[in-house]
């Protein structure tokens, strides 16, 4: 055991990184080197250990995940939930383990969600839809969030573009259509004690992110997969603003550094006082940190 996150020390905490390969099967691995050529980032593939590691040497945490792709892509993750949580309490000073449960398994979903957080401590729960290929808001995926809500844990959706089969012959499938945040705003209606976390700046959907949020006081929105000098200006003006408590520091490690992202954010026009809102703050209370 790695000891108690001393929240008060950490200077930042990174709400958005990929756990991409197993300690305990250092074979299983999963296919980023496309990302990592799309976002012109070394290919790495971090452990949770890794991601322990690296952001223990920055002072920072980090929330964990994989993505549960197996319906839609006959793929299993390359780690499971369980070595994520089980190393994120050997880690818990700076890893905070989320799973990943694939939106088309149904009630067996939402007893695994149970299962998760009640028996091996998981703090949240990650959703790609393009990846996944599913709309948020069909029904037949409630029985997920009326698990998740009642475990009183956030949940994180992808949203906007995605590198996933970026500049592939019809971009490998993947299909943008699942990840415009409007199909989220159904899910905010309908879960409202369910914290919310809308990925990424929504590109072409930022204006639709921003409306969800200001609407409906669950619905967060985190920074990664961008470089904060690329941030459109209306977001840049709401994270200042209206959503400043609302607002998350989270790089996409590995396929952005925290180095990177924070350097370009040091040039950002933020205020001094929301800047800390945005770097932990606002982590902080969103994940009942302290």
């Amino acid at each position: 055991m790695s000891g108690q996150m001393r929240v008060d020390e950490l200077v930042a905490i990174d709400v958005h990184t990929h756990v991409q390969s197993s300690v305990r099967d250092p074979a299983a691995v999963h296919p980023s080197d496309e990302l990592s050529e799309y976002f012109g980032s070394e290919s790495v593939h971090p452990t949770v250990a890794d991601l322990a590691a690296y952001y223990r040497v920055r002072k920072m945490a980090c929330v964990v995940f994989m993505i549960d792709a197996t319906a839609a892509t006959g793929i299993g993750p390359a780690v499971s939930n369980e070595e994520i949580a089980e190393l994120g309490r050997e880690h818990s000073d700076v890893v905070i383990p989320f799973g990943s449960v694939d939106p088309h398994s149904g009630a067996a979903g939402a007893r695994r969600v149970r299962e998760l957080v009640e028996d091996h401590g998981v703090r949240g729960f990650k959703f790609h839809p393009n990846l996944q290929a599913f709309f948020p808001n069909d029904p037949a995926h409630y029985p997920l969030y009326e698990a998740i809500e009642s475990a009183g844990v956030p949940v994180v959706f992808h949203s906007g573009h995605t590198g996933v089969g970026a500049g592939k012959p019809g971009g490998g499938g993947v299909r943008l259509k699942y990840s415009n945040p409007m199909f989220v705003d159904d899910v905010a209606a309908d879960f409202p004690d369910m914290a919310i976390v809308l990925a990424h700046p929504s590109f072409p959907w930022q204006d639709e992110a921003i409306s969800v949020a200001l609407h409906k006081p669950n619905v967060h929105i985190d920074l990664s997969g961008w470089s904060p000098k690329y941030f459109p200006a209306n977001l840049v003006q709401y994270a200042n603003t209206l959503l400043r408590d609302r607002v998350l520091f989270g790089s996409d490690y590995p396929v952005i550094t925290p180095d990177r992202w924070l350097a370009d954010f040091e040039r950002l026009d933020i205020k001094a006082e929301v800047r800390p809102l945005i770097l932990k703050e606002n982590a902080v209370r969103l994940l009942a940190l302290a």
